[in-house]
């Protein structure tokens, strides 16, 4: 039975991580919301979970690594994601990861009008909302019981 409930748990983040990228892409390019810096960083856990699994179905020895991993990628993500959301909610000062290109010392003036005539996004700024509710805190939830139920079959795997 707890086998059976690992292997689900596993494929239900792999298609959670492929529906989350899937999305944002999607609400980026075909709805038009450009996604701020911080936005783009909550990416990378749905990522590195896809090649995580993938490479867990290659190394099926090393399940347990697998696990504890997706535990900390996704535990990293929810720390982000809260980190994130008090910036939305003005609980925390928008700090360098937000700075919208990274180029603080332009030089050339055609440089400077460029960004200024391009779409920049603040972090604080939420530009898609479903139910009210920012993609951030979706992310939030999402990633913290992803955490806690790969970390729960993480310590009880040598019990099975």
């Amino acid at each position: 039975m707890a086998e059976n409930s690992k292997n689900l748990l596993i494929k239900l983040i792999f298609l959670i991580s492929i529906i989350a990228l899937v999305s944002a892409f999607f609400i980026e390019y075909k709805l038009g919301h450009q996604p701020c810096n911080l936005c783009i960083l909550e990416r990378i856990p749905y990522l590195l979970a896809i090649i995580l699994i993938l490479l867990n179905y290659k190394f099926n020895h090393l399940e347990k690594y697998f696990l504890i991993l997706l535990s900390i990628v996704f535990f990293i993500a929810t720390i982000l994601s809260l980190y994130h959301l008090g910036i939305e909610q003005g609980y925390i000062q928008e700090s360098m990861v937000c700075d919208l290109k990274g180029e603080s010392n332009l030089l050339l003036k055609e440089d400077i009008l460029k960004q200024l005539q391009e779409k920049s996004v603040s972090c604080k700024d939420v530009t898609f909302k479903i139910f009210g509710l920012s993609l951030t805190t979706y992310n939030i939830v999402i990633s913290l019981l992803i955490t806690i139920y790969t970390l729960k079959i993480y310590l009880n795997y040598d019990k099975n």
